[in-house]
């Protein structure tokens, strides 16, 4: 496996790959697989579900011929494998002692409609069901009435990868679930594919402009915006260090202060004051909004900032470092934003992806209660939040 701009990929040959998919088909669990290509690699940067949901398949496999280049700039030599040629591959599975039931779920403006994917799958002689939604549609009864082993989504990123992921559970019987965007395009023959020599070359995206001129701005993502992503991510974060702001959020209660204490969800135990990245704004500006997506609620007045309080390395031993979507800086440089809730308990809804719980704690035992790699940090926060209080 190779990380890159945060997101894991799959080093695995196109054999292994498919080894791996009959394993999946034979344990009994369930599995979805993602096919990141640059353009869906710098999507996450702005969603953070889709970065963690990228993050948790069982399989990424590589499509996209800048991800080559970029392993390549890495040492590493990764196997493209296209998602057309993944579907082709997976509908030309024969697994021994039964026959696969596929389901398609396919987006209902795209180009191939479920009659022209109907064809395909019944020229490999698969029991299929191909059913057309929008990409807010939910899952219809008659999908999971026909029990269908194999899950293909065509609605295109992220709405295809979300939409099994929230969906997986509801249908028992899938064992594996892709997300094949237009995949289905080239089968039907909607869309053209590019002569192999260009396929080879990795010049596929100059046909699908040339045929595509609309697609401009997506290619545009894909040979400059990730290149030069890539390289600053690569090259020149390794020696910065990300500016961070800490979010000190409390409440009085009977002439008690009380601070608000988050649990990372990647490691149970592990209290902290939310945190986030300031992205380029200030430090009231970054820590509300940080905190709005914290905590879920706009339930708070600021109270005051800090710049560069405290500054770590990160720890790149970590089992959890990979996942993580600062991925690349060298540590964080931290600054303190304070601010007073006023609202009630049952507004706050912590954010998921990052914490698994929160808790208010009493200000004299803040230290104490936060991750002992937190503590050195805290106490400076924690004297901060007092001289205001004294100045009042």
């Amino acid at each position: 496996m190779i990380n890159i701009l945060g997101i894991n990929i799959s080093t695995l040959k196109k054999s292994e790959v498919l080894k791996k998919i009959e394993q999946f088909l034979n344990n009994g669990g369930q599995h979805y697989i993602v096919t990141p290509n640059p353009e869906i690699i710098l999507e996450t940067e702005k969603d953070e579900e889709f970065f963690y949901i990228l993050n948790k398949a069982s399989l990424a496999i590589p499509d996209g011929i800048g991800l080559k280049f970029a392993a390549w700039m890495m040492g590493k030599n990764i196997k493209r494998f296209t998602g057309v040629d993944l579907v082709k591959s997976v509908l030309q599975l024969r697994i021994t002692n039964y026959q696969l039931r596929i389901a398609v779920i396919n987006w209902n403006s795209g180009l191939s409609k479920k009659e022209n994917i109907k064809k395909i799958l019944d020229r490999y002689k698969l029991k299929n069901l191909v059913i057309d939604i929008n990409r807010n549609g939910k899952i219809p009864q008659e999908m999971v009435d026909f029990k269908p082993d194999i899950l293909f989504c065509t609605l295109g990123a992220p709405y295809q990868e979300k939409f099994i992921y929230h969906n997986l559970k509801k249908l028992p019987s899938v064992k594996i679930g892709i997300g094949v965007g237009g995949a289905f395009d080239f089968l039907t023959g909607k869309t053209k594919r590019a002569p192999k020599l260009l396929r080879i070359l990795g010049l596929e995206w100059l046909w699908r402009l040339f045929k595509q001129p609309k697609r401009i701005k997506r290619i545009y993502k894909a040979v400059i915006v990730f290149p030069y992503k890539f390289i600053v991510w690569r090259f020149f974060l390794p020696f910065l260090y990300r500016p961070n702001v800490a979010c000190l959020l409390y409440k009085k209660e009977n002439n008690n202060y009380k601070i608000l204490l988050a649990e990372r969800r990647d490691q149970p135990e592990h209290w902290q004051l939310p945190q986030g990245g300031t992205d380029g704004e200030d430090l009231i500006t970054a820590g509300s909004r940080e905190l709005s997506e914290e905590i879920g609620t706009d339930k708070f007045k600021p109270m005051a900032s800090f710049k560069n309080l405290w500054k770590y390395k990160f720890n790149k031993n970590a089992d959890n470092y990979k996942i993580k979507r600062h991925l690349g800086y060298r540590g964080q440089r931290q600054g303190l934003f304070i601010a007073e809730f006023f609202g009630a308990d049952s507004d706050i809804k912590i954010d998921f992806w990052d914490h698994r719980g929160w808790k208010w704690v009493e200000a004299n035992n803040l230290v104490n209660e936060v991750h002992t790699t937190r503590q050195e940090a805290t106490k400076i926060f924690l004297e901060k939040f007092n001289n205001i209080n004294k100045k009042k």
